[in-house]
């Protein structure tokens, strides 16, 4: 399809973030080129011209969720390792704990539009293997870095930690505790206290 790989240009950026502008407040029915070009102040056709099919589209708007998503969470500025320590302080904990506040607390339409897209490529095998493709960008360095704070199993780790990231942003963005963001403190206690479980006493599962 054309729009994988087109060039990143201030036009095609416009685009993607009123996508995904749209999605949050509007879910994936007011998502529509004409709806794009009214929302972004472009001429009709504009994003027919950039992403012809509502596939295009929605590739478009995945493919910029990843890089916000990259820019907001930071991963290449975590530490690789947690120092020596287990949960009780390190820079690790400092930066997961302040990437995850950032995201709740000043992009939390980002969060709903990505439960938009989530679902929406739950539906459409050809969006399924877009979304997972652009998401596979963030596996690969947090298996790294639970290697490198000696985990036995650094991917099953990951997704624990993943999983753990996941339930509690989609408590705070969109579930019962939408009104109730933890602090950064309480944050970090909590990635204390998960890489803690994991790493402290050995590696290996616990009964």
């Amino acid at each position: 399809m054309a729009t994988r790989n087109a060039p990143s240009t201030p036009r095609a950026e416009l685009i993607a973030d009123t996508a995904l502008r749209l999605l949050a407040e509007r879910g994936m029915r007011g998502l529509t080129h004409r709806a794009v070009d009214a929302a972004a102040g472009l001429p009709q056709g504009s994003t027919s011209n950039h992403a012809r099919t509502r596939q295009a589209l929605l590739e478009t708007a995945v493919r910029r969720l990843a890089e916000r998503e990259a820019a907001v969470l930071a991963m290449d500025e975590l530490p690789p390792a947690l120092g020596g320590e287990t949960g009780d302080g390190g820079d690790l904990l400092d930066a997961l704990a302040l990437a995850l506040h950032r995201y709740l607390t000043t992009h939390r339409a980002l969060l709903v539009a990505r439960y938009e897209l989530a679902l929406e490529a739950s539906r459409r095998p050809e969006l399924r293997e877009f979304y997972d493709r652009a998401g596979s960008r963030f596996r690969t360095p947090l298996n790294a870095l639970m290697a490198a704070a000696g985990s036995a199993e650094p991917e099953r780790h990951a997704l624990s930690l993943i999983a753990w990231c996941e339930g509690l942003m989609f408590s705070c963005a969109v579930g019962s505790y939408h009104s109730a963001v933890p602090s950064r403190e309480e944050l970090r206690t909590g990635f204390g206290e998960l890489l803690r479980g994991m790493l402290g006493a050995g590696t290996g599962p616990r009964a």
